[in-house]
């Protein structure tokens, strides 16, 4: 059985919550805490590290609105795995080192984001995903991500 693969194409920051992230081409992702100097990076919850399909980004962009990469403040922007298809406990191997456990499908979004508003559609409730970090390090854009078996 072939292996499911997909890669990296954004590493996304931001240091206040409810806002855009910028990509940083690579970041330092810490156990158990996610995305160093991230907004979002706190200790023992659900929601340390957050990914974004481009195919879930091309859904909004489909729909007239020009947006890019960290506009959904997810910390990594992937291709080629069907995120939201991925069971809570799946383990993702990035870039050979860092070790994922998916958390969360989608989420409750209480305000809704200017995406929203515009098109009257956010793919980040439904298809984002959210990790924990079991195993830290570095994951830079073009990384390989597996998952772990």
């Amino acid at each position: 059985m072939e292996k499911i693969r997909g890669k990296v194409l954004a590493v996304n920051i931001s240091r206040k919550k409810g806002e855009k992230k910028n990509n940083i081409d690579c970041g330092l992702f810490l156990e158990n805490l996610g995305l160093e100097n991230d907004a979002h990076a706190e200790t023992d919850i659900l929601r340390q590290v957050s990914l974004l399909a481009r195919e879930s980004i091309e859904k909004i962009r489909a729909k007239g609105l020009d947006v890019n990469y960290g506009d959904f403040a997810e910390n990594l922007t992937t291709e080629g795995i069907d995120l939201p298809a991925l069971p809570v406990g799946t383990r993702l191997k990035v870039g050979g080192k860092v070790l994922l456990e998916v958390s969360q499908i989608g989420k409750v979004c209480h305000n809704r984001c200017n995406i929203f508003y515009a098109v009257g559609d956010c793919v980040m409730p439904r298809e984002g995903i959210f990790a924990k970090v079991l195993v830290g390090g570095e994951i830079k854009v073009d990384d390989l991500i597996e998952i772990a078996g």
